[in-house]
């Protein structure tokens, strides 16, 4: 494996998690290929920041088994590094008796996936004593769920790679993919590279690259934006830590809550809105080829039949401030609607679905010979980004050598 040249497509967190654990092990010479100026620039460097102990997955799962391992390993980063870990811890809230019965499924599934020092509570007052100004009847509280950086995490897994050898290029988006007598010949505009083997790691993008190197156009990457609002900093005794609604089973996405980031400040979100772009991020960034794409897609019409009340709904608060505060109010009565001062941020979810309109909800990955394509890395990817990189050394490179 020494004399291995191998290339990883994207710079987010997995890409660069993957790079450093060869690189590092003296797998080969490795280098990093993002389209970017700059490493985390989308789903990485956009999301809540959340380190996720595991709560809502189902047991056996990939997403389950790599969060409880990626959790540790993340943890055990920011502090050989020195990077801040803030167990904040989140409180998962029942606002009525009718949200009890898939409150008791969390717990379930959170007892099953070992998360650590779970506990239900049904007493109100135990409820106020960790978020005082939040409603409900019950809950599951979660005391080591923590926030961090992941553009930070990103940025020192890099100097990793960077230390032992490796190279990351930015302004080195892949246009083309060309497999020749057993090596990868990667075409970007600034020049072409040769690999033994290649990974994908390519995010929002991850279906492009795919049918770069011939793989099923199935699964398609259907982007949602999640808005979040601010909190403003003088009600920031509203939210001691995170804030997150039972999820409804009908639909795919989580639903609006509160999160206290590493640097303690406080957000609200987010929605689920479809994204006219693959790095849509707000409306007015339109790809008119990206969305026809989409609708012409044979799982839209399905997809859209069986989800679009939740549509109208999380598109309706997204254009009217009314309707989301109405959402986040639910759980803390207090709240104004001035409290939500902007939308500070949005990310776009890079969410694989297939010909069917099935949505997929664990992790996936495509093998084309000497090159392997992951198709749909699903939350909590950031958090298990670690666990995912051994994972997929273990699982399939040496496939990628025969």
């Amino acid at each position: 494996m020494s004399a291995d040249r191998i290339g990883i497509i994207g710079g987010g967190i997995v890409g660069v998690a993957l790079a450093r654990e060869l690189a590092t092990t003296g797998a080969g010479e490795v280098t990093v290929l993002e389209k970017e100026s700059r490493l985390a620039a989308h789903q990485t460097g956009h999301n809540s920041g959340v380190v996720h102990a595991g709560l809502y997955y189902k047991p056996g799962s990939l997403k389950a088994t790599l969060c409880a391992a990626g959790r540790v390993s993340i943890r055990e980063f920011c502090e050989e590094k020195g990077l801040p870990y803030r167990e904040v811890g989140k409180l998962v809230v029942a606002v009525d008796e009718t949200e009890l019965p898939a409150l008791a499924e969390i717990q379930r599934r959170s007892i099953e996936n070992r998360v650590p020092d779970l506990v239900r509570i049904d007493d109100v007052g135990r409820i106020r004593e960790i978020e005082p100004h939040v409603a409900g009847v019950a809950a599951v509280h979660s005391p080591h769920t923590a926030s961090v950086d992941y553009a930070a995490i990103t940025e020192a897994m890099a100097q990793d790679v960077r230390a032992a050898g490796g190279h990351i290029l930015l302004h080195s988006e892949v246009t083309g993919i060309h497999l020749e007598n057993g090596a990868v010949r990667v075409v970007t505009p600034s020049g072409e590279h040769v690999f033994d083997r290649v990974i994908a790691c390519a995010g929002l993008q991850s279906d492009v690259v795919a049918q770069l190197v011939g793989a099923d156009p199935s699964p398609r990457i259907l982007p949602f934006r999640g808005e979040y609002w601010e909190l403003a900093p003088e009600r920031g005794d509203l939210v001691r830590g995170m804030i997150y609604p039972v999820p409804d089973p009908r639909f795919p996405f989580l639903g609006v809550h509160f999160t206290r980031g590493v640097y303690d400040d406080i957000h609200v979100g987010p929605n689920a809105v479809p994204a006219l772009a693959r790095e849509g991020y707000g409306w007015l960034r339109i790809s008119p080829k990206d969305t026809m794409a989409s609708l012409r897609w044979p799982g839209a019409w399905p997809l859209a039949k069986q989800h679009w009340r939740m549509g109208v709904d999380e598109i309706s608060g997204s254009l009217i401030k009314p309707l989301y505060y109405r959402k986040a109010r639910r759980f803390i009565p207090e709240l104004r609607m001035s409290d939500l001062t902007a939308k500070t941020s949005a990310g776009v979810r890079a969410q694989a679905w297939g010909r069917a309109g099935e949505l997929l909800d664990d992790f996936a990955v495509d093998q084309v010979g000497p090159v392997t394509v992951l198709r749909n890395a699903p939350s909590p990817a950031a958090t298990s980004s670690i666990a995912i990189a051994q994972y997929v050394i273990e699982h399939y490179l040496s496939r990628a050598r025969a």
